[in-house]
């Protein structure tokens, strides 16, 4: 495959993003409640006996505990209640509920008068002093890190053991275990760990993470090794917002926290010799992106000590089940505190009950300085991650030494586990078929057929069209990509085909040389964003008959060159002859006569030059999944136009900018915008003007103006402008009715103005139907998305230009898109 990434692997890339001890763990969880009401009892104290593991029932009485040392019972205490213990079962998971009996003493009476939580002046104080407990604020710091990141299959039951599928797999379910947070069976699925020195400076801003050592079960691919260090998963509790995998989460210690959390002061007691006090919060209101749990602080430097945090549970986010975040912090130079252990936890599932994965970090940091200068050769480095050339190590020995928390046997055994199941003949084929779903191809040795979803689609120019097409396989080459690809309309009876290939000079900096030809159909003014007409998904979607397509024989030659992380140049050839066809007629009339022209034929050559700041992504052998970046995304593209160059005909120069950026509007969600500005220098026919990009489709396209029809606008000069804002669920969440179908609020907008000179109707006359922009043409939306979590519906209104013939005033347009 192109990209051989099991599922399990791409949530790592969005998760990611000193005492050693032995032997298995054990796990309890259980229920506190009321003996005599039955209810249910929060924040009480659990702990096991003689230890100073604890931590307290949430707001439905629940707990858990993990350790690895041997504890034989489980002590539960609680004001106005008498002391509990039950025995417990080393190393095994077990649920051990309690009722506790109310402690009665009888008292004089006492008058009780309204006063300030006792909680709230500690919270000001910590809020006070939180710039100088928050990582950003220092100048720079470095350290060294551990990190380990397992993977499970959850809700693993006996129908799940039973799928045929799985008939040759029983082995697998020696390795059961059960979660403690959530009390779900699951099952070892992959594993991955690693050392790396992290490099921090604040002004000028840089961070860099060099990877010294990583073990990866089942997979040595470099490139994925950058995702098991720290960066690609940050929570910072001193930061307003948290962003979990999506933004807009509150800190439980944010500035205006009271807003959405009740706090309560629960204990105080000494931790390392240090006077802290124990606050429990919950959220005020339902399905706000909140967190529910509690932190201890110090009573003098208002430092966070730990905190224990999880995802309140009717939040509006998709696919997350749970989420839980535990954090130590320690102090350094003997003032300042920082973060030295970490522990996440992540639910995926599509619903509680269905089969879906946990994912499990844990990250421990060593040897933290401050103000230490960073190395010359780590400042110059042109990516914030590296995967040092021998970093995959995979000497078990290396490891033994090395750890901070040696691995429990059902750890060391997901290594084992992994590498028996690659060598099971069946696994092969789930693979391929696996793969095709995700990379829309199949496998078939050293060659992959597809895509799948252009073998067959059905337009007014070809009628039904079939299509064969495949590319080689990495069977074939890590390093030499070859594609093909033939097809047949029965309305016009034409063949159409194309060729190419990709070679990848390096992959890491990307540097790789592209030559493709083709004679096929092409939709003129069609966004790049848009579904191919040769998609099954457009002929079933089309909204308007299709006579608008041409045909086109394209010949083009690319190489792009990757200079650091987030900065790259593409520089291409393009030879380009389009044919007319009796719906887009190529001619110019005079007085005294028509000519008409067989084709138009350009060659130009294009630079782009593209910088996103930080931009991170998933390197596969050819291709590359772009996990996004916070900063904004420029493209900047020269275009020069040759005349007498293999038949071209024109001479032109165009100029093409355009800058989108995601931006963090918490709590009321994000928006999103893109600009696009352009002018074209020289005069040329209508087909190499600017055609603004319609949409005759019913999917939702935020590149294209989906209520304008293809050939509708020309420019030669322009400047557009797309916004839309994602309310998150902001509004709707807080009526009652619409609260349970989690469905979210955007809106949008589009806007654009331009200009075309005259001059180029001397060359060709324009079809009828194709206008220029005397006033700027814009269209807005309000939709709906998350409908069954995956569904987007707008409502679009044009409103300008509603003059024009066979045009929609207004319409309903469909995303399918998967977020959280």
């Amino acid at each position: 495959m192109k990209n051989k990434f099991p599922f399990w692997i791409i949530i790592i890339a969005f998760l990611l993003t000193g005492t050693i001890s032995f032997g298995q763990i054990t796990k309890v969880r259980g229920k506190v409640i009321d003996a005599n009401t039955l209810e249910v009892l929060p924040f009480v104290n659990v702990t096991f006996q003689n230890s100073t593991i604890g931590t307290i029932t949430n707001t439905d009485g629940e707990y858990f505990l993990e350790s690895r040392n041997y504890y034989d019972s489980i002590l539960v205490s609680f004001v106005g209640y008498k002391l509990q213990s039950q025995f417990i079962q080393k190393n095994q998971f077990q649920e051990v509920n309690f009722a506790l009996a109310p402690n009665i003493f009888e008292l004089e009476e006492i008058v009780v008068l309204p006063t300030e939580n006792p909680a709230h002046p500690i919270l000001r104080n910590i809020i006070t002093n939180k710039e100088k407990h928050n990582p950003k604020k220092f100048d720079s710091y470095v350290y060294k890190l551990y990190n380990k990141v397992e993977i499970d299959v959850n809700n693993v039951d006996e129908d799940f053991k039973n799928q045929r599928l799985l008939s040759d797999f029983q082995f697998i379910f020696d390795y059961i275990d059960t979660s403690a947070i959530t009390g779900k069976s699951y099952l070892p699925l992959f594993i991955t760990e690693s050392f790396s020195d992290y490099y921090y400076n604040k002004n000028p801003a840089a961070e860099h993470e060099i990877i010294t050592a990583t073990k990866i079960s089942g997979i040595e691919n470099a490139s994925l090794s950058q995702f098991t260090g720290k960066m690609y998963q940050k929570i910072n509790i001193y930061e307003n917002f948290q962003k979990v995998f999506e933004p807009g989460f509150v800190s439980p210690i944010a500035d205006f926290g009271l807003t959405y959390y009740k706090y309560y002061l629960i204990d105080s007691a000494y931790i390392e010799n240090k006077w802290c006090y124990q606050i429990s919060f919950i959220p005020k209101r339902k399905q706000e992106r909140t967190f529910r749990g509690d932190f201890w602080v110090n009573d003098t430097s208002f430092a966070i000590v730990k905190i224990q945090m999880r995802m309140s549970k009717d939040v509006n986010i998709n696919y997350i089940n749970d989420f839980l975040v535990d954090y130590e912090y320690a102090p350094v130079d003997d003032s300042l505190w920082f973060l030295t252990n970490e522990k996440l936890f992540f639910d995926f599932n599509l619903s509680d009950r269905s089969t879906g994965f946990f994912g499990k970090k844990t990250t421990n940091y060593m040897d933290i300085h401050f103000n230490v200068e960073m190395p010359d050769h780590v400042a110059d480095l042109n990516e914030n991650v590296i995967v040092q050339e021998d970093a995959i190590i995979n000497d078990e020995k290396y490891w033994d030494i090395h750890r901070p928390i040696s691995l429990t046997p059902k750890e060391k055994d997901i290594y084992k586990m992994v590498d028996s199941i690659k060598h099971v003949p069946i696994f092969r084929t789930y693979e391929k078929i696996v793969g095709m779903f995700a990379m829309y191809h199949y496998e078939a040795g050293l060659f992959e057929l597809g895509p799948y979803y252009k073998i067959f689609s059905f337009n007014e120019i070809e009628g039904n069209r079939f299509r064969f097409g495949g590319r080689t396989s990495n069977n074939f080459s890590t390093k030499l990509m070859i594609n093909a690809h033939l097809a047949y309309g029965e309305l016009d009876n034409k063949f159409k085909y194309g060729g190419g290939f990709i070679y990848m000079l390096d992959k890491n900096p990307r540097s790789a040389l592209e030559v493709q030809y083709k004679y096929d159909i092409q939709q003129l003014g069609q966004s790049p964003n848009a579904l191919t007409e040769d998609n099954i998904f457009t002929s079933i979607l089309r909204r308007n008959p299709n006579y608008k397509l041409t045909m086109v024989r394209d010949f083009s030659t690319s190489f792009e060159k990757e200079w650091f992380q987030g900065f790259s140049n593409e520089l291409t050839f393009n030879y380009k002859s389009i044919e007319p066809t009796e719906y887009i007629p190529f001619y110019k009339s005079t007085v005294s006569d028509t000519v008409s022209y067989n084709n138009v034929t350009t060659s130009e050559a294009t630079l782009n030059i593209r910088y996103a700041k930080n931009e991170k992504y998933l390197r596969g052998e050819f291709e590359k999944i772009n996990l996004g970046t916070d900063a904004p995304i420029l493209n900047l593209y020269f275009t020069a136009g040759f005349k007498n160059i293999f038949g071209s005909n024109y001479e032109y120069y165009k100029l093409n900018l355009s800058l989108a950026h995601k931006v963090p509007v918490s709590p009321l969600g994000y928006f999103k915008y893109i600009i696009d500005a352009g002018q074209l220098f020289g005069t040329v026919p209508y087909p190499l003007l600017k055609l603004h990009e319609g949409n005759e489709t019913y999917a939702f396209d935020r590149y294209a103006f989906n209520m304008m029809n293809y050939y509708e606008f020309a420019s030669d000069r322009y400047v557009s402008l797309y916004v839309e804002h994602h309310f998150q669920g902001f509004f709707l969440n807080k009526i009652p009715i619409m609260r349970k179908l989690k469905w979210r609020e955007v809106v949008s907008a589009k806007g654009l103005i331009g200009d075309l000179s005259s001059r180029h109707e001397s060359i060709m006359d324009f079809p009828e139907g194709l206008y220029s922009l005397n006033d700027p043409y814009w269209e807005t939306s309000v939709g709906i998305e998350n409908i069954f979590k995956i569904f987007r519906v707008d409502a679009m209104w044009r409103m300008s230009y509603l003059d024009h013939d066979n045009i929609e005033k207004f319409g309903l347009r469909v995303l399918v898109q998967f977020v959280f």
